[in-house]
C-alpha cells in the first residue's frame, strides 16, 4: 500500500513561454488523466527526492472523463478494477459516472501532492533524445506559444486515441438532414433533447448509455446500428463490497472486491475464447430473457464471437428496460440515405430524428501525436517493437500506459507505474548509480505481430501507424493481469532486452 512521504517543493505552476528558460526536470509525464495522476502519484511518493512534472494539453485533469460531458457518461469498467490499486475506491456506485471518477482522480492528485506539478495547456509537439547528454529535449505549445523542456525520463500517459476529433464517417444525403448532427466527443452544453425524437448511430459503451439516458426525456430514441454487440448487465451496486466494508478495513475489503472481479472477468474472457459457442448461447439466453418481444437474432447477435471485440456493460439493465418500455427502440441495418427528417435505411423504412448523436467511435493517436526522434534520427513507430507492453525498442529512458482491451484500464497503469519506479531506482541510485540510460534492444529473430490483437473498428483503422508486438515473450502483449503481475512486476531489470550505460 502506498503512503503519502514528505515532497520536494514542486517547480512553479505557469512558466512563461516566452522567457526563454529551458526548465530540467528528472521525470515528465504527458496527460493528467486517470493513467497520467496515478502515475506521477506512485512515482513522488517512491522517489521524493526526484523532480517531476506532469503536462497536461486540456484546462483541467481528469482526461477521458473531463472530454466527455454526454448525458450519462460513466465507467464501462467496474471502479473496483478502474480505481487505483493503492487508493480504494469507496462510492456506492459500480458503474461509476463520469463526474464521479474525475472527482476521484482530482482528490488522488490532491491526495498525492501531484495537484501543484501539473502544467496546463501544455500540448506536446515533439521529444528529441540526446545520447551525449542522456536527456530528452520536449517541444510544447503553452497556449499557442512555443516553450521546452528537457527531463530525464519520459513517461507517455496520454492514452491511444485523438483528443481532437472522434470518428465521423460521412453518410449518404447528411447534407440534405434539417436536424441537428452531434458527436458525443463534441457534445454542445446548450443541446436540448427534451421532448425530441433522438436518433443514436452506433452500439459500443457510448451508444448503450446515452441510450436510456436520453429516453428519459426525449419523446423517443432510437439506436440504430450497423452491426449488432455482446452486452450484459451488471448491478450498479456492490452489494457484496458494501456489506465487506462494514465488517473489514475499507483497504482490505476494496483489495477483496478488486481481486474478485479480477478473477471473474479474466475467467469470463478465457472461457469465451476457448469455448466461443457456448458462451454467444449464455449470453443470447440472457438477452432473450431481458427482451421477450424483441427479435434478439437480429439486433444482438454480432458475426464475431464473444470478446473479439469489448463487451459492452449496462448497470442494472437499464438499456433493456427502456427498450420493453418503448421509450427507446432499436433498429440494425445500413444507411441508405439521409432526409429532410431523418435516416432512411437500405430495406426502406424510414426514422424520423430531430438530433442524430453519431456514437461511431474513436480514432486512434499514438503517444499523442508527439514526433519522436534519438541523436537526429527521426523514429517510425511501425519499425518499433513493443517491450513488454511498457517501453519501445530504440527509445531510451522512455514508457509509456496503455491498458487492457479486456478489462479496466487502470490494472495495467498501474503495474507499468510500479515497473517505471523500479528504473528510476536503477537510473538514481542503488546498484545503478552512475547508470543514466536504459534502452531496449530489440531482437531481430522475434516474429512481428500487430500491436493490437483486437478486431474493433478504431483499432483496425489505424493499426498500421502503431508500434508492433512481438511473438513471444517479453515482446509478448498478453492482455492477461495476473501473467503481467509476473510478467512485469517480477521481472528482472538486468533480462537481456535491457542495455543499461
Amino acid at each position: 500500500m502506498m503512503r503519502v512521504m514528505a515532497q520536494t517543493p514542486a517547480p512553479r505552476s505557469t512558466p512563461d513561454a516566452h522567457d526563454g528558460h529551458v526548465e530540467h526536470v528528472d521525470v515528465l509525464v504527458l496527460g493528467a488523466g486517470l493513467s497520467g495522476i496515478g502515475a506521477a502519484a506512485r512515482l513522488t511518493t517512491d522517489h521524493p527526492g526526484l523532480s517531476l512534472l506532469v503536462l497536461e494539453s486540456r484546462e483541467r485533469l481528469g482526461g477521458t472523463w473531463d472530454l466527455f460531458r454526454y448525458p450519462g457518461v460513466r465507467s464501462d469498467s467496474d471502479m473496483f478494477t478502474l480505481g487505483y490499486r493503492f487508493k480504494p475506491w469507496l462510492g456506492e456506485k459500480a458503474l461509476a459516472d463520469g463526474d464521479a471518477i474525475r472527482s476521484y482522480v482530482e482528490e488522488t492528485a490532491a491526495e498525492y501532492g501531484v495537484t501543484e506539478r501539473i502544467r496546463y495547456r501544455h500540448q506536446v509537439v515533439s521529444a528529441a533524445w540526446s545520447s551525449a547528454d542522456a536527456r530528452w529535449t520536449v517541444d510544447v505549445l503553452v497556449d499557442g506559444e512555443p516553450a521546452t523542456y528537457t527531463c530525464g525520463f519520459l513517461y507517455c500517459c496520454s492514452g491511444y486515441y485523438d483528443y481532437a476529433e472522434g470518428y465521423r464517417p460521412t453518410f449518404p444525403g447528411e447534407e440534405q438532414y434539417e436536424g441537428t448532427f452531434v458527436h458525443p466527443q463534441h457534445w454542445p452544453e446548450d443541446l436540448e433533447h427534451a421532448g425530441k425524437k433522438v436518433v443514436v448511430i452506433g452500439s459500443g459503451a457510448t451508444a448503450i448509455t446515452l441510450v436510456p439516458s436520453m429516453a428519459r426525456e426525449a419523446e423517443h430514441v432510437t439506436m440504430l446500428q450497423r452491426t449488432p454487440t455482446y452486452v450484459i448487465s451488471i448491478p450498479a451496486r456492490d452489494q457484496f463490497s458494501l456489506a465487506l466494508r462494514k465488517v473489514l478495513p475499507e483497504m482490505t475489503a476494496y483489495q477483496v472486491v478488486r481481486w474478485r472481479n479480477v478473477l471473474r472477468q479474466m475467467a469470463f474472457f478465457n472461457l469465451s475464447q476457448a469455448f466461443p459457442g457456448p458462451a454467444r448461447a449464455i449470453v443470447r439466453r440472457y438477452t432473450k430473457k431481458q427482451l421477450p418481444d424483441i427479435d434478439v437474432d437480429t439486433h444482438f447477435n454480432p458475426p464475431y464471437d464473444p470478446w473479439d471485440q469489448r463487451f459492452c456493460v449496462v448497470p442494472d439493465a437499464d438499456l433493456y428496460r427502456v427498450l420493453r418500455s418503448g421509450d427507446a427502440s432499436i433498429a440494425t441495418g445500413s444507411i441508405e440515405t439521409f432526409t429532410p427528417t431523418g435516416v432512411r435505411l437500405v430495406g426502406g423504412e424510414e426514422i424520423e430524428a430531430d438530433i442524430v448523436v453519431t456514437a461511431t467511435g474513436l480514432n486512434l493517436l499514438a503517444f499523442g501525436g508527439i514526433s519522436f526522434s534519438v541523436d537526429g534520427a527521426d523514429v517510425k513507430l511501425p519499425e518499433t517493437m513493443s517491450y513488454r507492453g511498457l517501453m519501445l525498442s530504440g527509445l531510451p529512458n522512455f514508457a509509456y500506459t496503455i491498458g487492457y482491451t479486456n478489462s479496466s484500464w487502470t490494472l495495467k497503469a498501474d503495474l507499468v507505474a510500479e515497473f517505471v519506479s523500479r528504473l528510476l531506482g536503477r537510473l538514481h541510485g542503488g546498484s545503478g548509480e552512475g547508470r543514466a540510460q536504459v534502452v531496449v534492444e530489440r531482437d531481430p529473430a522475434v516474429r512481428e505481430e500487430p500491436f493490437m490483437d483486437f478486431e474493433a473498428g478504431y483499432v483496425l483503422r489505424s493499426i498500421d501507424q502503431l508500434p508492433k508486438q512481438g511473438a513471444v515473450t517479453p515482446w509478448k502483449l498478453k492482455q492477461n493481469y495476473v501473467h503481467d503481475i509476473r510478467a512485469i512486476r517480477g521481472s528482472d531489470l538486468d533480462d537481456e532486452a535491457l542495455r543499461w550505460s
